[in-house]
């Protein structure tokens, strides 16, 4: 039988790329990213595979010494990354949101500075908007920066940074009212930031303290964290552009590209649970003969290889919009939310098929079980993604009466 989840239409390059890291994901990740997973131990042997592999350089353009592919090799690549453990795909999302926001909207400077380094994989980026209070309310920030002479002060907490302690630079949204009198629309005073600290927690930089990983439920391995702002001076050549005010509209352009990853991320995650429903159906048997041979998990399998088509051409849909230049947040919004839905449901199919087994821990489907959660509010909630899709089929269906 064919695989599940092919993508039409790639060069003999994107083949190749897409080639190298499923047999990294067979070989290096799926083997280990359980047991990693259970002590939640960063995956450090893998991220540095992936270096040399140079997939830190996907998206950057070669002439800072990336490899200058498109979103969607990137997208399908981060999907055979999720299929084989999805906190490593987590990794390199932040990484890539950071330097595709340097790429698009970043002085001349700023990408010559942080660019080639990211491309590396020396420098590992993470992206900063949630706050303890806000939720997916971005408009509410209270996280501020202040100018002071030729610099500017920040203070306030923010929360769920995807490698907030691994990262050496960190692109945070905060509240900027200079240039911006009262009353000005929240999205119009906000601006980003590019934070250089070391890796590691506790006070990473004078007025910049990074308290310790967040426990959670799935998605381990990968340290998310809050930021603590108290004092942090930063340079004005530190402003993303140059220019304040530009914040809101450089960090959506960003999750649009985080969005198509999770969507990804969900795409790679149903395609590893149905390959662990459909091999287990066939091995275990009840009633004389494989469950796989029983009408119902027919019709399970049925629904869950017709799941992970369906997402995985909406993730495809969304990339290749991007990349070609045009708007695609209706596209990405679609895809992220068709995405993460199917994963869950895909993953709890697989669970069931199980049956008592899928509870303990010694099965792959265990972990898989705990890590789809996550996608169904990482880069916005499905009610936010319902919110973008809605409004942007009134634009485009507009009653001319």
């Amino acid at each position: 039988m064919a695989r599940l989840a092919q993508t039409a239409g790639l060069t003999d390059v994107q083949q190749e790329i897409l080639s190298t890291v499923r047999d990294f994901v067979d070989k290096e990740i799926i083997p280990v990213a359980t047991e990693l997973e259970h002590r939640d131990e960063y995956p450090q042997q893998i991220v540095d595979g992936l270096k040399e592999l140079g997939l830190f350089g996907l998206m950057i353009p070669e002439e800072y010494g990336g490899l200058g592919e498109s979103l969607l090799t990137y997208a399908l690549c981060v999907e055979e990354i999720a299929r084989g453990w999805m906190s490593v795909s987590g990794i390199i999302n932040t990484h890539f949101i950071v330097a595709y926001m340097l790429k698009q909207h970043g002085t001349q400077e700023q990408k010559d500075h942080f660019l080639p380094r990211m491309a590396a994989g020396d420098i590992r980026g993470a992206f900063s908007m949630s706050e303890p209070g806000l939720g997916s309310d971005v408009s509410a920030i209270t996280s501020k920066a202040v100018r002071d002479g030729d610099e500017y002060v920040l203070n306030g907490q923010k929360m769920w940074l995807t490698n907030g302690g691994t990262s050496s630079l960190v692109a945070v949204l905060v509240r900027s009212d200079e240039g911006h009198p009262e009353g000005t629309a929240p999205h119009k005073s906000m601006t980003t930031f590019l934070i250089e600290k070391e890796p590691g927690f506790g006070e990473v930089r004078p007025g910049l303290t990074i308290p310790g990983k967040i426990e959670k439920m799935g998605y381990k391995g990968v340290d998310t964290t809050e930021l603590i702002m108290d004092g942090l001076h930063l340079p004005a050549d530190r402003v993303l552009g140059g220019v304040t005010g530009r914040g809101f509209y450089q960090m959506m352009d960003g999750v649009e590209v985080g969005r198509v990853n999770v969507a990804a991320r969900g795409c790679g995650v149903a395609q590893r649970a149905f390959e662990l429903g459909v091999q287990y159906a066939q091995q275990r048997h009840t009633f004389g003969k494989p469950i796989a041979q029983h009408q119902a998990i027919q019709f399970k399998l049925a629904e869950m290889a017709t799941k992970v088509e369906a997402a995985h051409a909406m993730m495809v849909n969304a990339a290749r919009k991007k990349d070609s230049g045009e708007r695609n947040d209706l596209e990405a919004g679609m895809a992220k939310y068709l995405a993460s839905e199917y994963c869950k449901e895909v993953v709890e199919d697989a669970f069931r098929i199980h049956g008592g087994y899928g509870f303990s821990k010694e099965y792959e489907i265990e972990r898989l079980y705990r890590e789809a959660p996550m996608l169904l509010i990482g880069e916005g909630t499905a009610e936010i993604q319902k919110m973008i899709i809605g409004r942007r089929l009134l634009e485009e269906y507009r009653f001319q009466g």
